[in-house]
């Protein structure tokens, strides 16, 4: 056996992964705004906060490729042209008019089927998963999110200060 054949290509992390591809995706985006003449138009910026978004989430599912529902879930949804659909909007809550909470009937057994419906709707792909397969894939989400915040920020950071 030849020993060069044996040895194990050492793997790249998620983080460095999803960071160039994202940083790819960046510069695509940077090129189609030099085109823009309308730069600072309010649809314009939504277009491309929009662009940002899809490249992000693009980037993080193409980083962890199809090992996981979730990543094959969210790329085919990019893929297909839907949107990606979140439930609470990062404005400010208005207290004052609280929803009231969903009970369950029938104690607790059901209490975690509730739970486990309301975290479906977290994770793409979530609602074809049964139960120990959707917390082990939003275990998986959540890092991966936790992930490409930090590249986001760090990217930030250094064009900042720049």
């Amino acid at each position: 056996m030849n020993p060069k054949s044996l040895s194990l290509r050492p793997k790249t992390s998620l983080k460095s992964r999803f960071t160039k591809g994202f940083l790819q995706a960046l510069k695509r985006i940077h090129r189609q705004r030099s085109r823009s003449p309308n730069v600072s138009s309010p649809r314009e910026m939504c277009r491309r906060y929009l662009s940002v978004k899809i490249a992000a989430d693009a980037s993080m599912a193409s980083a962890v490729g199809s090992r996981r529902a979730w990543s094959r879930a969210l790329l085919t949804r990019i893929r297909n042209g839907a949107p990606r659909v979140y439930k609470y909007s990062a404005r400010r809550i208005d207290n004052s008019k609280k929803k009231k909470k969903k009970k369950c009937e029938d104690g607790e057994e059901i209490g975690v089927i509730c739970e486990a419906n309301e975290l479906r709707k977290f994770v793409p792909g979530g609602e074809a998963m049964d139960i120990c397969s959707l917390l082990d894939e939003a275990a998986h989400y959540i890092k991966c999110l936790n992930t490409q915040v930090k590249v986001m920020r760090r990217i930030a950071d250094i064009y900042s200060a720049a």
